[in-house]
Order: structure tokens, then C-alpha cells, then sequence
């Protein structure tokens, strides 16, 4: 008798971004695209629409930006804190503003992980690429 290998395959992991440059959007979006195993799920350029997509749709992981064209990144966390809305989410910074009490607030907030934007790209794909193999925890 033949012996057959189930093999289960994960969905991808959602990523949502709220980033305001063009730039750093297309980066991540590009860079993001060519891991297995992550699905970017989209994008907010302002706090109000980041609010009201986090509101109706869950993600796995969002990568928030702290300075936004309207808004800011930690209004955003301090709502998520307060609510159910995208409680089971790893929420990641990748931010200019990288100073301790930046880092402190979003910890208290529920973000696990925090990025420099000029310095830690490379860290924070291989972050997320690790939570795709995992099937997020990270």
C-alpha cells in the first residue's frame, strides 16, 4: 500500500501598512511581495482611513508608521488598545521617530516589535518573513 502525504498549506499572512511616503510604501510593497507566505492586504496614507479599514477587516500583522499625512500612528495604537479591533495583530513601527519614549508608548500600546526607518529595512522584512514561516507569532 502506497503511503500519501497530507500537506497543509497555510493562507498568507495579511499585512496591512499605514505609511504615508510613496517611497517607502512602494518599497515594502515590492520588497514584501517577493516573500512566500504574505499577502499585503493594503494601505492608509492618514489616521482616519487606517481607523476605519483596522474597524472592518483583520490583519495579521500592521506595520505602522508614527508621523501620518493627517494623524498619527499612536493615536491609532491607543484606539486599537481600547478596543477588540485587531487584538489577535502583530503590530510592528517602522518609524523615524525612534527615541525611548517613542518605543515605551507604543509597548505599552501592544506593538512587539519597533523599527528605525533609516537604519533597520533589512530587520524588520526578515521579521516579517519569519512570522510568514511561522504562521505569525514571531
Amino acid at each position: 500500500m502506497a503511503s500519501t502525504s497530507v500537506r497543509t498549506q497555510r493562507s498568507p499572512i495579511r499585512v496591512y501598512l499605514i505609511e504615508d511616503s510613496e517611497a517607502i510604501r512602494e518599497l515594502i510593497y515590492e520588497d514584501f511581495a517577493a516573500i512566500p507566505g504574505i499577502a499585503m492586504a493594503g494601505y492608509a496614507t492618514t489616521e482616519s482611513d487606517a481607523m476605519s479599514r483596522l474597524g472592518s477587516e483583520r490583519f495579521d500583522v500592521i506595520i505602522f508608521d508614527i508621523q501620518l499625512q493627517q494623524g498619527n500612528g499612536i493615536n491609532l495604537l491607543r484606539a486599537l488598545a481600547r478596543s477588540d479591533q485587531q487584538s489577535g495583530a502583530v503590530k510592528v513601527v517602522f518609524s523615524n521617530h525612534v527615541d525611548d519614549p517613542y518605543r515605551r508608548l507604543c509597548e505599552q500600546y501592544g506593538v512587539r516589535h519597533f523599527f528605525d526607518k533609516a537604519s533597520e529595512f533589512s530587520r524588520l522584512r526578515d521579521v516579517v518573513a519569519q512570522m510568514a514561516v511561522e504562521g505569525v507569532p514571531c
